[in-house]
């Protein structure tokens, strides 16, 4: 039975990718350091669903560890590693700069020093839209991509080249895919489709920044899960878009959405906007289908529908989540 290693496990994408590979049949460790960036409830909650599936392990881990993190590849024999484990969030990433490097590019080089020790040659390493910024859309992947404007932007530039370098020099297989507005059930509390619907429920104003006018190619979590799983296959080193692949939708349009499933009409505090964001983000997905055969099935109208359900099916729980 294959066996893969999935870090981050108990974050929003990390557990939807464990739950389809042990879906597959495949034995998954998943490792994650439980960090209150946000609700912690959240992470359990997501952990408790792996725990009740045959052939998964988890495993309390920093991969900030450089002893710890080389401990667990010499103690498994993993086909490929998923690396989800991130600090995430553009806003975040002024406040507290330091945590991001060391997560996102220390980590992501501790796992890299333990695959070219005798662990596993393949990486699928997650990386993020937000290095476009200021490029021309549709974002292609060969754009330079040299300026980051956030720390966190730029910690992930960094884990893109780290994992190229350790390629180059010692033959280890990455597929890099950089995810554009991840969203769905169980979502992260700082993304704005989690908060608007919960705001809204709730009876809250909503923190708009800006006008509303800017826009993001959203992508629903079960298409990003089947396409980071796809990029295990050997490709030498690659960096792959994964998302809508649509004109991006305006957070407006998102907003009247939400509104109209809830049955609720939304309370709107304008904020100014945040110089570190993106106007508009619009990924061309035309390498992730001819090389991994992948596209998204699950359109955006149709995901916001799924995710204000699972809301509503589970209010006493989202009540009770505490937002970032």
């Amino acid at each position: 039975m294959t066996q893969f290693l999935v870090t981050g496990v108990a974050g929003f994408i990390g557990s939807k990718v464990a739950e389809f590979l042990i879906a597959e049949g495949n034995m998954v460790v998943g490792v994650d350091n439980l960090n209150d960036y946000y609700d912690v409830n959240l992470k359990h909650h997501r952990l408790q669903a792996l725990k009740a599936m045959s052939g998964f392990q988890f495993i309390e881990l920093d991969i900030e560890s450089k002893e710890a993190t080389a401990q667990l590849l010499q103690n498994h024999a993993f086909e490929a590693i998923i690396n989800l484990a991130a600090r995430a969030g553009v806003r975040q990433s002024l406040l507290d700069p330091h945590i991001y490097m060391t997560t996102n590019a220390i980590g992501t080089l501790n796992l890299l020093e333990g695959m070219r020790r005798g662990g596993p040659r393949k990486m699928v390493l997650a990386s993020t839209s937000s290095l476009y910024a200021g490029e021309k859309m549709p974002f292609l992947e060969s754009l330079p991509v040299n300026t980051p404007i956030s720390p966190y932007a730029a910690s992930k530039k960094a884990a893109e080249s780290m994992a190229y370098t350790y390629h180059s020099l010692f033959g280890i297989d990455v597929s890099v895919v950089r995810y554009f507005t991840v969203f769905g059930p169980v979502g992260r509390p700082d993304m704005c489709i989690f908060r608007f619907i919960k705001w809204i429920a709730e009876g809250q104003p909503i923190e708009l920044f800006g006008d509303g006018s800017q826009s993001r190619d959203f992508t629903y979590v079960d298409d990003i899960a089947r396409g980071t799983i796809a990029a295990v296959k050997p490709v030498g080193y690659e960096v792959i878009n994964l998302g809508g692949g649509n004109n991006p939708i305006s957070l407006n349009q998102l907003i009247h959405w939400i509104e109209q499933d809830l049955g609720k009409k939304a309370i709107i505090r304008s904020e100014p906007f945040q110089e570190t964001d993106m106007k508009e983000t619009w990924a061309d997905i035309s390498k992730a289908s001819e090389l991994l055969g992948w596209s998204p099935k699950v359109d955006v109208r149709e995901g916001v529908r799924k995710a204000v359900n699972h809301y509503l099916e589970n209010e006493i729980f989202y009540k009770s989540i505490r937002l970032p």
